[in-house]
């Protein structure tokens, strides 16, 4: 059995299903870069059959990408893998993932589909799927909570049919760790082509135990693929932590035995970027990338990290990319500093309109704020007034008064559709009214559901970063809006996900 464990990435798909956190075409496509700077081994860059946009990021995505694997998902049918395969053509390395569900609830209430109908499916998808393209993924849905018996019948025959990696889910979030690697030591061991493929795990964090469920395979299942996203990112509580993992197979190599692919000095620029792009913030506690992961504030820890790192520290931070440098621009600094320093950070604006809409909001930035950080080239970059070319809303000004014990007054100017208007409103403090100013004109009826700060970087010059989550017949959006005045990154945030709310795109939920 192979030492080598590989890292399959699904931020893009699985991490998109949380509410709101859905992502554009180029988003997609500057994330996905940033996951090849990282070594991912393999990047599950959407589910093609779902809208023609997620086809068009698959597609674009496996255009672009040359070190990693591309993946899309699909379900067990015919026209599912057959759009998959399309928008994979571009692609060094491709891969075709499919799913059918295989628990017994999931089967009769969600399916309406006897066991052995799903089992010829699951047969045929494969086998369609293998015609195609030489990397065939396998996933039984709700694979944890199928009765034993019947999951080894559909892994050995997918297997048999030409399945290269067979991946066992936890789509609820419903084991615990050694009862879970100890089921996928079970069949592997009952399976008797198991050797013939691949093993992986797919953890939901439900009861908070996604990773933990995930090292269990690996360690007790002999799984040699683990599923991830960065951040954790995903719907419900979210996924296995790309992260966490691996920094425990990293630091504990003397336990686990196993080698990775991963450039851990590009996590953290991930992190960074999946929570700029999605407005998913990081918790300051939040494991390997959080603010406070490597903050020592006892006194006894202070002292022992000054004599010697080790005595509290178990990973060097700079491992995992972070860093107390400071980037060297300012305002006299030069466009090709610029440059050069958003290729660093893993961004790839994709035209010279967009480089200088952004070096020019840099600059505007460095008028106003003394010291610039990565995580404000990062803003910059996820902004969206880097670029306007399909925006309904973009941000033009804002004025606003707020004295104790009057009512704040907010007017808001901004382009709908291209023309200037102008809302103006009252409200409960100056972000309340600078909402409802905009509001006034737009009138979306959205309802809004979260309302969230987050300061860029640690001081009170740092750029404050604002996620607005609404929600309108149905549809979930997050809108990010980043400046060093509160109230106009709100405003920012707002129009962003009133954009969102504007765009025509679709997605079908799916859940491997």
């Amino acid at each position: 059995m192979s030492d080598k464990l590989i890292i399959f990435d699904t931020t893009l798909r699985d991490g998109e299903q949380s509410p709101g956190a859905s992502m554009t075409k180029d988003e997609k496509l500057r994330i996905a870069r940033q996951l090849e700077r990282l070594k991912v081994d393999v990047i599950e860059a959407g589910f093609a059959a779902s809208s023609n946009g997620d086809f068009e990021a698959v597609k674009g995505i496996a255009n672009a990408i040359k070190d990693s694997t591309i993946c899309s998902l699909s379900r067990a049918n015919d026209r599912d893998i057959s759009r998959a395969a399309e928008a994979l053509k571009g692609a060094n390395s491709a891969r075709i993932h499919t799913f059918i569900a295989t628990s017994a609830l999931h089967m009769e209430k969600k399916l309406r589909m006897t066991p052995d109908q799903v089992f010829e499916q699951a047969k045929q998808a494969v086998r369609f799927a293998r015609n195609l393209v030489s990397d065939v993924e396998f996933s039984p849905e709700d694979g944890y909570r199928s009765d034993m018996d019947f999951l080894c019948r559909v892994l050995e025959a997918v297997i048999k049919e030409g399945a290269t990696t067979v991946n066992v889910p936890d789509t609820v979030g419903y084991a615990v760790p050694e009862l879970y690697g100890n089921f996928i030591k079970e069949l592997r061991d009952r399976i008797p082509n198991s050797d013939k493929a691949i093993w992986s795990v797919h953890c939901h964090n439900d009861l908070g135990m996604a990773v933990a469920n995930s090292l269990a395979g690996v360690k007790i299942g002999g799984a040699r693929q683990v599923e991830c996203t960065i951040n954790g990112l995903g719907e419900r509580a979210g996924n296995c932590s790309l992260e966490e993992v691996v920094m425990a197979i990293k630091t504990r190599r003397d336990y686990f035995g196993l080698s990775l692919g991963i450039d851990t000095k590009h996590i953290l620029a991930a992190s960074r970027m999946v929570s700029q792009t999605t407005g998913f913030v990081v918790q300051p506690n939040k494991a390997v990338v959080g603010a406070n992961a490597f903050a020592h504030a006892s006194g006894i820890h202070q002292d022992g990290v000054l004599k010697a790192r080790d005595t509290y520290e178990i990973m060097r931070a700079e491992d995992v990319g972070w860093s107390a440098n400071k980037i060297v621009l300012g305002k006299l600094s030069g466009r090709n500093a610029f440059k050069q320093r958003l290729l660093e950070l893993g961004v790839q604006l994709e035209s010279e309109t967009d480089i200088n809409a952004a070096f020019a909001k840099f600059k505007e930035l460095a008028d106003r704020k003394s010291e610039i950080f990565d995580e404000d080239i990062l803003a910059l970059a996820s902004d969206g007034s880097v670029s306007h070319e399909d925006e309904q809303f973009v941000f033009v000004s804002l004025s606003q008064h707020s004295e104790t014990g009057e009512r704040p007054q907010a007017s808001v100017v901004f382009t709908a559709q291209g023309k200037e208007v102008r809302g103006s409103s009252d409200g409960n403090g100056p972000v309340d009214a600078s909402l409802k100013a905009i509001e006034s004109h737009v009138k979306s009826g959205a309802e809004m559901v979260l309302y969230s700060v987050n300061a860029i970087s640690g001081s009170t010059e740092s750029q404050g970063e604002v996620t607005v989550r609404l929600q309108n017949s149905g549809r979930v959006v997050n809108g990010v809006g980043s400046d060093p005045d509160i109230v106009v990154a709100s405003a920012k945030a707002y129009l962003s996900a009133l954009n969102k709310l504007h765009s025509k795109a679709e997605r079908v939920a799916a859940q491997g």
